[in-house]
């Protein structure tokens, strides 16, 4: 049923909720595990010119280690895993991996912000993957740091 199961990261520990989940299920279908980290190029854009550059360097580093915590707490499965930093606006790049490597099903976290704090984290990522996924995503509530 599920050949390739897809976990957003975006470094948080509540993430580990939704890799725990994600790990299970790719673990009992034998499937692959995507762990996959958009930067999110809005951020760096919004900063002046003179500091784009560095600024960018920051985020593809957090990126980096936020998939890095992953693979750590995978390291002693036997799951075949593979791992991509992506740029670009978060939901659309993590439904065009799906979409290019045939991913089965979507296991992401939130937060469950609401309000002034959702507007100000650019609306829900996940809400948005859920609206225009056209594959099952299973959302797992993560608590909020």
């Amino acid at each position: 049923m599920y050949d390739d199961v897809l976990m957003p990261t975006d470094g948080s520990e509540g993430t580990m909720t939704a890799l725990s989940h994600a790990r299970e299920i790719a673990a009992n279908h034998d499937a692959t595990l995507h762990v996959v980290h958009v930067v999110d190029r809005r951020v760096y854009l919004a900063a002046g010119k003179d500091e784009q550059d560095e600024v960018l360097a920051g985020l593809e580093e957090e990126g980096e280690s936020a998939i890095t915590a992953v693979l750590d707490r995978l390291d002693e499965t036997t799951l075949d895993v593979e791992t991509e930093l992506r740029e670009g606006v978060p939901h659309r790049k993590l439904l065009e991996y799906a979409d290019d490597h045939g991913v089965d099903l979507i296991a992401i976290g939130t937060h469950g912000r609401s309000g002034r704090d959702r507007i100000v984290n650019m609306g829900s990522i996940t809400e948005k993957v859920v609206d225009e996924s056209e594959r099952p995503v299973l959302v797992v509530h993560i608590e909020n740091e």
